[in-house]
């Protein structure tokens, strides 16, 4: 505001040093009082502000200033279509003006043409700034979202690990403590067993928590990659089912695994892998919720087809009185704590990310089943 004022006095100043009438200067200064004073009502209403200081110059050279600056103040503002009829209407005041004030040392059809010249510059400098902000405020959205995006996939990705971690760990764990607390239930259970029995139940306590510390470890340092850390730990796969079904054996639940697959040797590692998880959480279920109960593994598929991986077992009476088998430590088999449900769960959604399918259900017979079928590429 204080430029328009500078630039208003000197035109009146002008208009002294060329000798106008008395009359014409008193209301040139008028005018350019008029015209400041109009400045915030630009600020607040631009088109309406604008429009007064046109009328405004069309009275005196005064108010041609603060004129122009409306003129720039609209396009930068508003639509094209607002800003070309405000600098129309400039033009058309300032025509008015040159036919009752000319200009004697030029003409008016060269004052008409610098007019319209002057408010089309004003239009267009006013639109490309005004479509420059636009762009740089577009700009600052879409890295904004960028951002926002990069951090939703951020928690995303940092959410999976870490529910795959926690299924990693619930694999791992839920096998090793239930087999652990088969054991200790043995030794609660006979308590009067011969000192030879009871360091060799607690051997195995011992054992299978080192083992249980050595898989987390496993777990916590090979999952991020799904690659072993070293060569002497590597991921359970198809090839370890054997040993699974001896713990099993060993922990008194019957396991009977029946392959009927064909070069199981060309099955894909994380395949493998997934198997491994499978069969494991289905025998941890078995030792749970049907303590001493036989379990049948079948494993049957091709390459090219699917593998159809099924786990099925007698479903242990609600309240037993007595466990039936007998574990191998000479005592009879004893429940492990009760699980949430969120072993089959987490499995489901392992074999899902597999490209399988999984169900269970309990037979009309009694009995349960865990059916898995997942792809085995040519």
């Amino acid at each position: 505001m204080a430029g328009i004022g500078a630039l208003t006095a000197a035109t009146i100043w002008g208009e002294v040093s060329a000798h106008v009438a008395h009359g014409l200067l008193i209301l040139d200064v008028a005018v350019g009082v008029a015209a400041c004073a109009l400045l915030p009502v630009l600020l607040r209403w631009p088109v309406h502000g604008a429009l007064a200081l046109a009328v405004l110059a069309a009275v005196s050279p005064a108010a041609t200033p603060a004129a122009t600056l409306g003129t720039l103040h609209v396009a930068q503002r508003r639509a094209f279509l607002v800003a070309a009829a405000v600098g129309a209407a400039g033009v058309v005041t300032h025509a008015i003006r040159g036919l009752w004030r000319p200009i004697e040392s030029l003409p008016f059809a060269w004052w008409l043409v610098l007019v319209v010249a002057a408010e089309a510059a004003l239009v267009g400098w006013g639109q490309l700034s005004q479509a420059r902000r636009a762009l740089l405020d577009s700009l600052r959205e879409r890295a904004r979202r960028a951002e926002a995006e990069q951090a939703r996939r951020v928690a995303e990705a940092r959410a999976f690990e870490r529910s795959r971690i926690a299924r990693e760990m619930h694999d791992v764990l839920a096998h090793r403590l239930s087999l652990l607390a088969t054991y200790a239930g043995a030794l609660e259970y006979r308590p009067d067993a011969s000192p030879e029995r009871l360091a060799q139940a607690a051997g195995v306590v011992r054992a299978g928590v080192h083992q249980a510390l050595e898989e987390l470890r496993e777990v916590i340092t090979v999952l991020r990659d799904d690659e072993p850390a070293d060569g002497t730990h590597p991921q359970p796969g198809l090839a370890d089912l054997s040993r699974l079904a001896t713990e099993s054996r060993d922990a008194g639940t019957p396991v009977d695994v029946v392959a009927r697959m064909s070069r199981p040797e060309e099955l894909p590692g994380a395949v493998g892998r997934t198997v491994y998880r499978l069969v494991q959480e289905g025998l941890t279920n078995a030792r749970k919720h049907a303590p001493g109960q036989p379990v049948r593994v079948l494993l049957d598929g091709r390459p090219g087809d699917t593998l159809l991986v099924e786990l099925t077992n007698p479903v242990a009476p609600s309240a037993p009185s007595a466990p039936s088998a007998p574990s191998a430590l000479g005592a009879p088999v004893v429940p492990s704590v009760n699980g949430s449900g969120t072993g089959l769960i987490g499995l489901t959604e392992r074999v899902r990310l597999a490209g399988g399918e999984l169900e269970h259900a309990i037979s009309a017979d009694g009995e349960f089943w865990l059916r898995a079928r997942l792809p085995w590429p040519e």
